[in-house]
């Protein structure tokens, strides 16, 4: 980790600098100014165009103006004048400095002068003269909406001075720049926290991370950063800072400011009813608060959300309850019109005294569900005195509970709902929620099925024991048997509109596409998960199922196994897991753990082992041991394909210690990828194949078609393709999509060893998106060429291959390491080759291969020939293996 207590890595500023660059190259330029509001990273750029300065020639120096110096002439810049010099007379004096300037060694002075806005007038003055006569190039600084001199102001203006305007950072920025002094990636729920509490800030930005780091609240496991409760302390200094900030506010505007920090936005009018106009006008031009009008609405808020941290940490507890109480009788005096008023109300009330009305709460935390605040809604449904709570209570709380993944207290709410169900309505909508907490919190699913037929036991009506039955199909699809969840669901109503129960139908919707994607029906599988999301954003108002971007979990898996463009999968599950991560819910581990999986299959390794880590870092955050097994295994994939052997060891480590649960979506079989590329890694091909191969027995056995597909795949990759291309052959009459014939005809090719049929294959790789896999048929295409002595198809080819390997992120594999250096081996000399390039003893490779030592050794022996080696340490290189 860099040293976050020194300077920031300059992120996102490229354009400034190159603008610049432009600027000192430009023998009329003057002067090279920076402006932009407080905090902004405008001394950072000017750092750094300063030092840039310095390596081009130029002599350099620095000044810093202030209120203090400001106050004395020339009292900013006194320690960079020359000795001796005579300014009694400015006409004279200034022209001695000039000459002074001039006559020294080297190029042209370039001097910085931070905070320029507050320098005094006669330094102001001497500075442009020496600008005029061309003795330096002036670096400023200046602050957005501060007021200076005229002196100041000529220092800013002319043809020959550059300006720039800094803004604050994007999130992408923002991302950026952690990135770059963490030294890792960090995890999107921290990054949104982070660029929503510092407004691409990027002062306040690099306080709230040290006070992260001092505080142990941001931890980094190997592979990512994240906060471990969401908490950003930040520091004293960033308080000190905002503090001093908003003293300055007389104290007219100091009450207007309090109740926008408890509870902003606020109308205009509810803020003048604290303060006369002219003094909310002087809160805006300070930019201390900001005004919106939308129509014939305008709302106040506070500039910037640290404002009000500083603001409620320093309310003592009467001043606090006044404010909020005050301003909850404001809203109930005008009739409280507006959707979010009630919930506003509760929620005042709730602060100010730890209670509110029952029915208030009630109603509020309806609201507060639809706009997805599940926190929120916990609070308030909390505060309900026990003789308040009711089936439909407890059950919308525990909904919540188990969204944000509190297990345990979740089944004890849905026990409790389930209890106090008056009728079938209310034991069957209790069943549809527990069901699925319980599934998702690590317990068997036969305990979810349990829970499901006592439910269907107790109902009379066909139609409501129908939903149920849909619910057992939702419940054996996640729990890794999407065959038998299909036929639950076969008759699962196409349109939403003929339901009858809106929530079973769209708990149906969501797992079908994932189920008929599993099993190869991927065209089937994007148009039902297209359906199903849409459907979800038209009802969700009236739905009691969760955020409707879940609905994209299935559609990132279908576009995936369709063989449609990486891209499209990808740009889906990015924009939903943004939507879930803006509403803290963490069941968008799923889309994080489908778009791991979609960047392995591109073979973009580094790409999709971040993803993996993020569904990791959530995974265990909630303790979801389902998808945490299965992310660990990718995370050992990426890592091993890396060439981070012990990242790679670490996490299948860590999946070892996990207690054992059943298997899940997508875990049968590809849970032992991790394994299988380890062993690759260390050239342990056999033994990788033999792991695949049990891992795709599996994946077919519980009905996970695709992930078969893809396992056997990978045993063609590693030296097996004879043995699984007429499986692939056989699927490809199964699965429908681009990506099933691609991978036959990938197995065919190599097993074929036939140069013209792996260029093809790698062609249809690219065609799909496959970049590793098309990188892998061109290598192989050219040593099979360079084989048969075709050397310049074989060039062609190895061209045809770097295109495909840049893109891949630095994947290393058998195919792309080995393949020149082994070209003149048999396939048993090969293996056994690499498998002594990665540090086994003769007697080891005998036991793995079943062979005796004698015949180890005599096929070392040949191998060194071949390859133009004498001894085993030797090896390695030659043959690109990590030891």
């Amino acid at each position: 980790m860099r040293d976050w207590a020194g300077r920031w890595p300059l992120m996102g500023r490229g354009p400034e600098l190159e603008y610049f660059g432009a600027a000192l190259a430009d023998r009329e330029c003057r002067g090279f100014v920076v402006g932009g509001a407080a905090g902004v990273g405008k001394s950072r750029l000017a750092e750094e165009c300063l030092e840039r300065a310095a390596a081009a020639g130029f002599r350099v120096g620095r000044a810093t103006a202030n209120v203090a110096a400001g106050a004395v002439p020339l009292g900013a810049i006194a320690h960079l004048l020359p000795v001796g010099v005579d300014l009694t007379d400015p006409v004279a004096g200034f022209a001695a400095v000039a000459r002074e300037l001039t006559s020294g060694p080297g190029r042209q002075w370039v001097l910085f002068v931070d905070d320029m806005h507050l320098l005094d007038a006669a330094s102001a003055v001497l500075l442009r003269q020496l600008m005029d006569t061309g003795a330096l190039l002036l670096i400023g600084t200046v602050r957005t909406g501060e007021p200076y001199g005229e002196a100041v102001a000529a220092l800013r203006c002319g043809d020959a001075v550059y300006r720039v305007d800094l803004t604050v950072l994007s999130p992408e920025q923002v991302e950026a720049l952690v990135q770059a002094a963490l030294g890792r990636p960090v995890a999107r729920r921290t990054l949104h926290k982070l660029s929503a509490a510092s407004s691409g800030n990027v002062l306040y930005l690099r306080e709230l991370v040290l006070g992260a780091l001092a505080a142990g609240n941001l931890t980094e496991d190997g592979e990512i950063w994240d906060l471990v409760d969401d908490r950003l302390p930040g520091t004293a200094r960033l308080t000190e800072m905002i503090g001093a900030r908003l003293a300055a506010v007389g104290p007219a505007g100091r009450p207007v400011l309090e109740l926008l920090a408890l509870c902003e936005p606020l109308p205009l009018a509810d803020a003048e009813a604290l303060a006369p106009p002219q003094v909310t006008e002087a809160l805006e031009q300070a930019g201390l608060i900001r005004v919106d009008q939308d129509r014939r609405r305008t709302t106040v808020s506070l500039a910037h959300p640290l404002y009000g941290e500083v603001l409620r940490a320093g309310l003592p507890v009467l001043r606090r309850r006044a404010l909020l109480l005050d301003q909850a009788a404001r809203v109930q005096a005008r009739g409280a019109r507006r959707r979010g008023d009630l919930l506003l109300i509760a929620s005042w009330r709730l602060a100010a005294t730890g209670t509110a009305d029952p029915a208030l709460l009630a109603q509020a935390a309806v609201l507060a569900r639809h706009a997805h605040d599940l926190p929120q809604t916990v609070t308030l449904l909390e505060a309900l005195p026990e003789k308040h709570r009711t089936t439909a209570t407890d059950l919308r709380l525990g909904e919540a509970l188990f969204e944000l993944g509190r297990w345990d207290r979740a089944e004890a709410t849905l026990a409790r709902a389930d209890a106090l169900a008056a009728d079938e309505q209310d034991k069957l909508a209790v069943a549809l929620v527990r069901t699925t907490s319980l599934l998702w919190s690590n317990a068997p699913v036969a305990e979810a099925l349990a829970v499901n037929d006592a439910a269907r036991a107790q109902l009379s009506s066909p139609a409501d024991r129908h939903k149920l039955t849909v619910n057992e199909g939702f419940l054996r699809i996640v729990g890794g048997r999407p065959v038998e969840g299909l036929a639950l669901l076969e008759d699962l109503e196409t349109d939403v509109g003929d339901a009858p129960d809106l929530n079973a139908w769209l708990r149906g919707a969501w797992m079908k596409p994932a189920a008929l994607a599993l099993v190869g029906r991927t065209a089937e599988a994007t148009t039902w998960a297209r359906r199903a999301h849409d459907a979800h954003r038209r009802v969700q108002q009236h739905a009691l199922a969760s955020h409707p971007a879940f609905q994209r979990v299935p559609l990132v898996l279908a576009l995936t196994e369709a063989g449609l463009p990486a891209s499209e999968a990808c740009r889906e599950g990015e924009q939903a897991y943004a939507e879930l991560t803006a509403a803290g819910s963490p069941v968008r581990i799923w889309l994080a753990v489908l778009l791991g999986r979609a960047h392995w299959l591109a073979g973009h390794p580094a790409t999709a082992r971040r993803w993996w880590a993020e569904a990791a870092t959530v995974s265990r955050g909630i303790d979801h041991a389902m998808a945490l097994r299965l992310v660990l295994a990718g995370l050992a994939a990426c890592a091993a394909v890396l060439g981070d052997l012990d990242a790679a060891g670490t996490a299948l480590a860590e999946h070892r210690a996990l207690p054992p649960v059943e298997p899940g979506l997508l875990s049968a079989g590809e849970e032992l990828l991790g394994e299988a590329w380890l062993l690759a890694a260390h050239g342990q091909l056999a033994r990788a194949r033999s792991v695949l191969t049990t891992a795709a027995a599996l994946a077919r056995d519980s009905g996970h078609v695709t992930s078969e597909a893809l396992l056997l795949t990978d045993v063609a990759r590693l030296g097996g393709a004879r043995e699984v291309t007429g499986r692939l052959t056989a699927l490809t009459l199964t699965c429908d999509g681009q990506l099933a014939p691609i991978r036959s005809q990938l197995a065919a090719a190599l097993a074929a060893d036939d140069p013209e049929l792996l260029l093809r294959a790698s062609d249809a790789c690219l065609s799909v998106g496959a970049d590793l896999l098309a990188a892998e048929a061109a290598t192989a295409a050219a040593t099979a060429w360079r084989r048969a002595n075709g050397s310049r198809r074989a060039a062609a080819a190895d061209r045809r291959a770097a295109a495909a390997r840049a893109r891949c992120e630095g994947a290393r594999t058998p195919l792309l390491t080995t393949a020149h250096a082994t070209a003149a081996l048999t396939a048993r000399e090969r293996e056994i080759a690499l498998l002594a390039a990665a540090g086994n003893t003769s007697k080891d490779i005998a036991q793995v291969l079943a062979l005796s030592v004698r015949t180890v050794d005599n096929h070392l022996q040949h191998s060194y020939a071949k390859l133009g080696v004498t001894a085993r340490h030797e090896l390695a290189q030659s043959l690109g293996v990590v030891e």
